[in-house]
């Protein structure tokens, strides 16, 4: 049986249909051409998903990291202020969301088997479960087998970007670490699929490589994943690097108006795919697409352990070579954990549903309950 392995490394000489669609739609368009996908792609979402908008917000577990990741503001070698929430202040962080009307949350962490393991995941989504009825999670790659037990803890999506579909760019940005496995990550969803995942997110960083080709090639493993594992849903993002700590400056950035047609194109070519758009973009730039093709959007987001409530402050420390290093007492009274990225959108949750109100949008809090599988 073929893996997506294979078809990624033929899909320049040999593009899938979508593919071959995709490059089409990417290609260079005139204004006119650009305005008649954009009126198209908003027809299409307005079919398939009404004017709806699915509200979501992640929830920082931990930035610890093994991994070199040259863009990342978790990187291993970064010097920052880090922290893995204790369980009971994953739920604190939590209560605080749910208050705010969050009914999905997404759990993210750095990958850190040191920090990150022994049933701490399954411990968090177990206590949260009973509160979120729709939980994610985004973390370091698993075997299939412990992605079961995430399942039934309570984990119903998993969200994994590729970064860069480009082998050649993934190796030079990724120089430790597991992370540095390029197939292993490709099959990651794969993995999630057959472990019972009901939601898949995929994605790629845009800035790490030519924005078309990676396009093309996002597109090309969607369509494999929708006729490979069938059963689950789909979602996808599109992220645009954002200052972090380390100071990346990305190699090939990527324009609003050639983000706005590569959002049109995907909706076009999967008129029944979700697509994510986080507070990573300027709200003038969430605003302006909101009606082309989006359908889950975040909001009030922070991207540092602890950022909703102040929690895990007394337990921030820096890592040096896997070893953990306490920071003296004035900088700790005065520090908080370093964020992943800097937000661009700062806007709260009321206030974007409040947005959404007046663009006569209906915001989706909740779509999904445990309950449902009582009976299956």
């Amino acid at each position: 049986m073929t893996d997506f392995s294979a078809i990624l490394d033929a899909v320049d000489t040999h593009p899938t249909p979508v593919a071959r669609r995709m490059a089409a739609l990417l290609a260079p368009k005139s204004p006119a051409e650009l305005e008649n996908m954009a009126q198209e792609s908003a027809a299409l979402t307005r079919q398939y998903f009404g004017k709806t908008m699915r509200l979501f917000a992640p929830l920082y577990l931990s930035n610890e990291c093994v991994n070199n990741c040259a863009y990342c503001g978790f990187s291993r070698d970064n010097p920052i202020f880090r922290v893995t929430l204790a369980v009971e202040q994953v739920v604190r962080e939590a209560q605080h969301l749910a208050a705010e009307g969050f009914k999905h949350i997404l759990l993210v962490a750095g990958e850190h088997p040191k920090f990150v393991s022994d049933g701490y995941l399954e411990t968090c989504l177990e206590a949260l479960r009973g509160f979120v009825p729709t939980l994610a999670i985004e973390v370091g790659p698993m075997e299939e087998p412990e992605y079961t037990r995430m399942v039934n803890a309570g984990a119903e999506g998993l969200v994994v970007y590729q970064e860069t579909y480009d082998r050649d760019a993934y190796a030079a940005y990724h120089t430790a670490g597991p992370k540095k496995d390029f197939d292993w990550r490709l099959a990651c969803p794969e993995r999630g699929a057959a472990a019972g995942f009901r939601r898949l997110g995929l994605g790629a960083l845009f800035g790490l490589s030519d924005w078309r080709r990676e396009a093309v090639r996002l597109a090309a493993h969607l369509e494999f994943l929708q006729n490979r594992c069938w059963k689950s849903s789909y979602t996808v993002s599109f992220p645009r690097l954002r200052p972090a700590a380390g100071g990346f400056e990305p190699a090939h950035p990527l324009c609003d108006r050639d983000f706005v047609q590569m959002l049109c194109a995907f909706r076009l070519c999967f008129p029944h795919l979700g697509i994510v758009l986080s507070t990573r973009e300027s709200a003038a730039l969430r605003d302006a697409v909101l009606p082309l093709g989006v359908t889950t959007m975040s909001a009030g987001s922070h991207t540092e352990p602890g950022g909703y409530t102040g929690a895990g402050r007394r337990d921030l420390h820096l890592t040096v070579k896997g070893r953990r290093v306490e920071l003296e007492d004035t900088t700790k009274n005065a520090a908080t954990a370093t964020g992943q990225f800097d937000i661009a959108d700062h806007r709260s949750a009321a206030e974007i549903a409040a947005l959404l109100h007046h663009r006569n949008f209906d915001p989706v809090w909740k779509d999904w309950d445990e309950s449902l599988l009582a009976n299956t």
